[in-house]
């Protein structure tokens, strides 16, 4: 009867650790939670030592504000992040250069794509992923990220270099050049 209680208690143990590791597909950290990848944690929180956090680059506050949160918030999925947008032409022979990092492609300008900053391109981790941005005149759309704004070419921090398209999509004249935004994880 005892070995039978003593196999019950460590199958119990097992199970109850088995079910509290994150599944790797499916695991979302808010702040302070364990992270690998950048798709391991919640909206524009990025991770950073193996803990989900703030961007120091970016300047949100999901976390309270600092840089190693001592007590976690909820996930703010909706977060959304200050950018400046710019205009890219992704066709070939157009000022975005070479093909597109994600796909090695060349993209019509009348697509709904972006390049992103170094920092949010995170080595490729958003490629092909669809963000939200909204524009100071309310309007939002959805783009995909095709390519790296990438900061070794000059690109600076917090931009989202966004197609004819987007800028379309958008109501702005791209004439102006430069427009502050948010932008979110669509």
């Amino acid at each position: 009867m005892a070995h039978s209680v003593l196999v019950c208690l460590a199958s119990l143990w097992l199970v109850s650790n088995f079910l509290s590791l994150p599944s790797p597909g499916l695991a979302i950290s808010s702040c302070g939670g364990s992270c690998r990848t950048l798709n391991d944690c919640s909206g524009q929180l990025i991770c950073i030592n193996g803990k989900c956090n703030d961007d120091p680059d970016v300047g949100t506050h999901t976390c309270g504000g600092g840089s190693s949160p001592t007590t976690p918030s909820p996930p703010s999925s909706s977060a959304s992040t200050p950018a400046i947008l710019t205009n890219n032409n992704f066709e070939k022979g157009g000022d975005g250069g070479g093909p597109s990092e994600c796909d090695g492609k060349y993209h019509d300008n009348s697509e709904r794509i972006v390049a992103l900053s170094t920092r949010w391109y995170n080595n490729g981790s958003r490629c092909g992923k669809m963000i939200k941005i909204t524009a100071p005149n309310g309007k939002t759309t959805s783009a995909k990220v095709v390519d790296e704004c990438d900061k070794a070419d000059g690109c600076r921090n917090n931009i989202v270099d966004g197609s004819n398209g987007v800028w379309d999509a958008l109501g702005l004249d791209i004439d102006i050049g430069e427009v502050h935004v948010t932008w979110s994880m669509s």
